[in-house]
């Protein structure tokens, strides 16, 4: 056969008609080959230095043909245009259209809302936006038959009746606005006698029970504001037997001693009163554990699947507070429960006078609502199927100004920024980056939790990190995160990053010097680590529901108060018709600077979570967290748990077979060689799968929605994080339980799950073929 027959091997006949065609072509080739030859001799003659040959840099399982952005780290030069661009001034506009009517959840302002936030990312030029729909339980106040609070005399006629609205102080009347209530209570009309419970904790009771003859069971309870969740506070006075409960907020907890109140201070005035939820657990009340979507079943309220509130509450101002207050007979209370108000105060539960009673008429009823969630997504060049999130909820229970108006702005200007950047194909992150405008997260974390639990699957296997940005600036003292500990080291390394917003203090130019300056880490001996201090994650915000559904490692973020300053433990004028745009340019934060600051740092946070080639977590700060864990509960707990638990040791050991694993991984990590891809896509899996190992699908003892075994709020108190908090819930006050052994059976049970879970977790970081341990 000849070379032109090989070439042209459909016949003789094509052959010879074609005979011409293959000499040209032959022609053409050698041409082309000779050129390149010569450009090749030319560029290694001249250039020999340029690039080193590629199989000495890209040494291991390098695909030819493979871009090179598969194995480049991110560019740093990125942070510095990020830095830049970020305008103060545009986080004021933001946030003084975000907060220029109310906004509750439900509502046609709400909705307005979120097409604006739809509308501003796409002009942004983000990749895809959508608004996900839910249809959800919430609750409001009857217009025509509003909540009030009264006191009545000895036949019954009105002495005193609550205001059905806070004060207009400085033109905060809008009509729309919703008066103060308590979402989720239960209508009813009760009336009796009254008994003062502190801020109503479980401690509280017990004094009550221990030094007096006092009982609530039937009674009114009325309690302050602070030291836990006020769905806690109703709930634990509903497990004590009272028929309803009146939170105040007192003036010893939400004022300042010469300050004045607003409109002339940041502080509570007498007509302020804290709206707010009080169901206790997240997410929509009638589809727990699936999605509020158009198919979904839904219980009724009464069905024991819904655990709504079971007596009625009600909020009001220390203005109110001091008229009922004033009426109550009984003895006086022990002086640290003593508030602000200028009375005396006594426990009741009798008034003063004979036969005078408290009454509370509540009329909030419960509705089905459909709310959106805005989800905006910059599509990433590289891990197009790898999430990092940045979010904040964008219903408020009036203005809402700090929550989570500081954060809505906050988050629209890195979206801004962002958004440019990749629109004008400066940046494009390796990673896809989805920011998230949450809806109902004032009512149980609904809009938030609705959508991990619709696509938990996905996130589960996909998404990296969480950053919250819920009440950002309620001060300009200091920095304040709390985190899930893989969260760390990132967060350190971008505040690093930032310019300390007081532009005053030279001494300490970044952020993180000025946190580590005003909220420097001690262990539990009080000796100073040289890192800055953070928080356990507790509840109350959005992420709470990512960490306990999917397991996605998570930092809230914040620029908080100087608390040694006064009694005041957080925003005084939260949840309140006040918490309006004018506060935060009065008083808290007037040129946005800690705004700026916090925007910088989620931005900075966000590239370096979405562009790392190897995601930024150390896996040693969670071996580091598990061994201060278990200090807090061996010191707290350890001796009740060695006289009932043969294997209490084990814990201890788990956590060092942790420690071992985690510096095992950080040895290989040193060697990777990061010029193989499917090596470091290994990694980063290893990396992404840790804080998912946490999770049970049981979930914890008595709360199957809780399902991260390590990192959970207290069930005595939604606010605050807790050690080990299924093992701590099941201590709590084991010795009076009813049936003791049954408990330290649960407390056994959940014992062997929590050992499983650390062991489990820990081979998530071994080799990945080797994760087996040896058994001997």
């Amino acid at each position: 056969m000849s070379m032109l027959q090989f070439i042209a091997p459909d016949g003789d006949r094509m052959v010879r008609r074609n005979l011409r065609r293959p000499l040209l072509f032959y022609g053409i080739v050698t041409t082309v080959v000779g050129v390149c030859v010569g450009i090749l001799l030319g560029r290694f003659a001249f250039c020999p230095a340029e690039d080193p040959p590629t199989k000495v840099a890209k040494n291991g399982t390098f695909l030819p043909g493979i871009p090179d952005s598969i194995i480049k780290d991110g560019d740093p030069g990125i942070t510095a245009r990020l830095m830049n661009e970020i305008s103060n001034r545009n986080i004021e506009g933001f946030l003084k259209h975000i907060t220029s009517k109310p906004h509750v959840a439900g509502s046609e302002n709400s909705l307005d809302l979120a097409k604006w936030t739809k509308a501003k990312w796409e002009e942004w030029g983000f990749d895809d936006v959508k608004l996900t729909p839910y249809d959800v339980l919430l609750s409001f106040p009857d217009a025509n038959n509003p909540n009030v609070v009264r006191v009545l005399d000895d036949v019954g006629g009105v002495v005193y009746e609550s205001p059905l609205r806070e004060a207009n102080l400085t033109g905060e009347d809008d009509p729309t606005a919703l008066p103060p209530y308590n979402a989720y209570s239960p209508a009813g009309l009760i009336q009796g006698d009254m008994v003062y419970v502190n801020y109503g904790r479980v401690e509280d009771y017990n004094w009550l029970k221990n030094h007096t003859n006092i009982n609530v069971t039937g009674k009114i309870v009325i309690a302050k504001y602070g030291k836990i969740f006020r769905g806690s506070l109703v709930e634990i006075a509903a497990d004590h037997g009272a028929t309803g409960v009146i939170i105040y907020s007192d003036p010893k907890d939400y004022t300042q001693s010469g300050t004045g109140v607003y409109p002339d201070s940041s502080f509570l005035p007498p007509s302020g009163a804290q709206r707010g939820t009080i169901y206790e657990d997240n997410g929509d009340p009638l589809t727990p554990g699936y999605p509020a979507t158009k198919s979904a079943y839904r219980y009724s309220e009464d069905s024991p699947k819904v655990k709504l509130p079971r007596i009625p509450a009600h909020p009001i101002g220390y203005g109110i507070a001091e008229k009922i207050l004033s009426e109550m007979g009984g003895p006086e209370v022990p002086p640290d429960w003593r508030g602000g108000i200028n009375i005396t105060y006594r426990l009741g539960p009798e008034l003063r006078s004979t036969g005078w009673k408290i009454q509370i008429n509540i009329s909030t009823t419960n509705v089905i609502k459909t709310v959106h969630n805005v989800i905006g997504t910059i599509e990433g060049a590289i891990e197009r199927d790898r999430y990092v999130l940045i979010g904040n909820h964008r219903d408020a229970w009036v203005y809402g100004a700090t929550d989570p108006g500081s954060g809505s702005a906050v988050m629209m200007e890195v979206a801004r920024v962002m958004g440019n950047m990749a629109k004008a194909g400066i940046w494009r992150p390796r990673r896809s980056v989805l920011f998230c405008s949450w809806a109902a997260e004032e009512y149980a974390l609904i809009g938030s939790n609705e959508w991990a639990e619709e696509y938990r699957k996905a996130l589960r296997e996909r998404a990296v990190a969480y950053i919250n940005l819920d009440t950002v600036v309620t001060g300009n003292y200091s920095l304040r995160a709390s985190a899930t500990p893989l969260m760390y080291h990132a967060v350190y390394e971008a505040a690093k990053k930032v310019p300390n917003p007081n532009h005053t203090d030279t001494d300490h130019p970044t952020l993180y010097d000025n946190w580590l300056l005003k909220m420097e880490w001690a262990d539990e001996d009080g000796n100073n680590l040289n890192i800055p201090r953070i928080g356990s994650m507790g509840s109350g915000s959005d992420y709470a529901t990512l960490v306990q559904l999917t397991g996605i490692a998570s930092v809230d973020l914040g620029f908080t108060l100087d608390y040694s300053k006064g009694p005041v433990q957080f925003f005084a004028l939260y949840h309140t018709i006040y918490e309006t745009f004018y506060a935060v340019k009065h008083f808290i934060d007037p040129n946005f600077e800690c705004h700026r600051a916090i925007s910088r740092l989620s931005a900075e946070l966000v590239r370096s979570l979405a562009d790392s080639l190897i995601i930024p977590f150390n896996v040693s700060d969670y071996s580091w967290a598990l061994n201060r864990y278990w200090r807090t509960l061996d010191t707290e707990h350890g001796a009740k748990l060695r006289d009932n638990l043969d294997n209490y040791d084990e814990l201890k050991d788990a956590i060092s077979n942790f420690t071992g694993e985690s510096q095992r991984f950080k040895e290989r990590l040193s060697s990777l060689n990061k010029f193989d891809p499917l090596a470091t896509r290994a990694v980063n899996d290893q990396l992404l799968l840790l804080e998912k190992a946490f999770l049970d699908d049981e979930g914890l003892p008595g709360r199957p929605t809780r399902k991260h075994l390590i990192v959970a709020e207290s069930s005595k108190d939604a606010y605050a994080g807790s050690s080990f908090p299924g093992l701590v819930d099941l201590l709590f006050e084991i010795a009076t339980d009813p049936d003791v052994d049954a408990r330290w059976t649960r407390v056994k049970q959940h014992f062997s799950v929590l050992l499983f879970t650390i062991q489990s977790a820990a081979s998530t970081l071994s080799d990945v073929i080797r994760f087996m341990p040896i058994i001997e």
